[in-house]
């Protein structure tokens, strides 16, 4: 049997306020394309579908239009897990209607742990793969608050709580398993960060949990899982450098730092023998950052003009000389062509203007936690009470982040 594993496709994600719509749909057909040619069983999506919890009806249509297509394809079963960004209510709400589609969504924890486990079915209707389908686990599905706690209790607290989710669906799985003529594979998903996980800088990666600590460890999956498909980083890697603990990554960059980095679809075969292959995902909108001097960057414009390929630019001005027109000139340069200009950082004006900050970023380009530390900063907060008032600040964070902005 072949699936294919992929995450965070983050549909609806804008790049400094432009939107990808394009982007996003070529991706999909590209998608459709490769289960189609690679004659995938079951595609596994683990996690943030979406961007945000209240997509644009033009993302919704992407998305549906993406598994109506699957649907005709020899594909046989999609299974969605929610992701931290995504809405489990959003997700869940056409899931009856989807399941004739044998497209299964589990948005969030459900009631009955055992809805998490899905026994798929080859053409002849007989089991030939298990599924434990695990959504983003909030902080309330797994640990109960209690007065008083340290950060350090919550923590662990945290930590056991997804190890003992894992546990009681294998436990539940394997008494699934023993009821079967023939034993079949056993693939789990999951959307969290491993310990060892690699991230870049701007690529919009949320800590999951309060205190940003939680970061669980190979042990906490059962060695007994023939396959991991995790989703939440977005660089394409291995865990622990185990080939069959994997996380897909993002299939788009989410960031001008994640520009060149090589995005990929996993498909996996699981039998005979378990081999895990990397497809990689084509570049459907080149970014590019250039830096240095009014020189260097008019330079870098013009032979970026000369390839005549629509390109999204970052413009990083470094030089020693004071510009107050380096906007205009930037975007008289690229007039004309199919280059973009999404953002302009001066930073020779904002350190003259601001010597205390050796660095300004935009607001995008800032976590809600880095906005609030700023703050704290600026008000010269004393270093105790900032601690205290920074766990504050998460706690709250996390609990708005938890909430399902899509709720009646």
């Amino acid at each position: 049997m072949k699936i294919l594993h992929t995450s965070d496709w983050h549909l609806g994600h804008k790049l400094y306020g432009r939107h990808r719509y394009q982007e996003f749909s070529l991706f999909l057909d590209w998608l459709a394309t490769v289960i189609e040619e690679q004659e995938i069983e079951a595609l596994l999506v683990a996690g943030d579908i979406f961007d945000s919890q209240t997509p644009s009806n033009h993302v919704l249509e992407i998305y549906y239009r993406f598994l109506s297509r699957i649907s005709l394809s020899p594909c046989r079963h999609v299974i969605l897990t929610g992701g931290n960004h995504d809405s489990p209510t959003l997700l869940n709400a056409p899931k009856n209607l989807l399941r004739f589609l044998d497209i299964y969504i589990i948005g969030r924890v459900p009631e009955n742990i055992e809805d998490e486990i899905l026994l798929l079915t080859d053409k002849d209707n007989e089991p030939e793969l298990m599924v434990l389908a695990v959504p983003y686990l909030r902080d309330r599905d797994i640990r109960s608050a209690e007065a008083g706690e340290s950060p350090h209790d919550k923590e662990k607290k945290l930590l056991s709580g997804i190890q003992d989710h894992y546990s009681k669906l294998y436990e539940l799985a394997q008494k699934r398993q023993e009821s079967l003529e023939t034993p079949i594979p056993l693939v789990a998903m999951g959307h969290l960060f491993c310990q060892g996980g690699t991230t870049m800088e701007g690529d919009g990666i949320r800590e999951l949990y309060v205190g940003s600590l939680v970061h669980v460890g190979l042990d906490t999956f059962p060695a007994e899982i023939d396959y991991l498909a995790l989703g939440h980083l977005h660089l394409p890697q291995k865990v622990g450098k185990q080939v069959t603990r994997r996380y897909s990554g993002a299939p788009l960059a989410m960031s001008f730092q994640e520009a060149g980095k090589q995005k990929c679809v996993l498909v996996v075969t699981l039998a005979p023998k378990l081999i895990v292959d990397e497809i990689p995902v084509p570049c459907f909108q080149a970014l590019h950052t250039i830096t240095g001097d009014l020189e260097q960057i008019l330079a870098e414009i013009h032979h970026l003009k000369e390839k005549k390929q629509s390109i999204l630019l970052e413009i990083n001005y470094s030089g020693q000389t004071l510009l107050d027109d380096l906007q205009e000139q930037v975007y008289t340069a690229v007039a004309d062509s199919p280059l973009e200009v999404l953002r302009i950082c001066n930073k020779r004006i904002y350190d003259h203007v601001l010597q205390r900050t050796s660095e300004i970023k935009t607001l995008e380009e800032l976590s809600p936690l880095q906005v609030f530390q700023q703050c704290l900063d600026l008000h010269e907060i004393d270093t105790d009470q900032q601690q205290e008032m920074v766990l504050s600040f998460e706690t709250a964070l996390s609990a708005l982040q938890d909430e399902d902005s899509c709720v009646e």
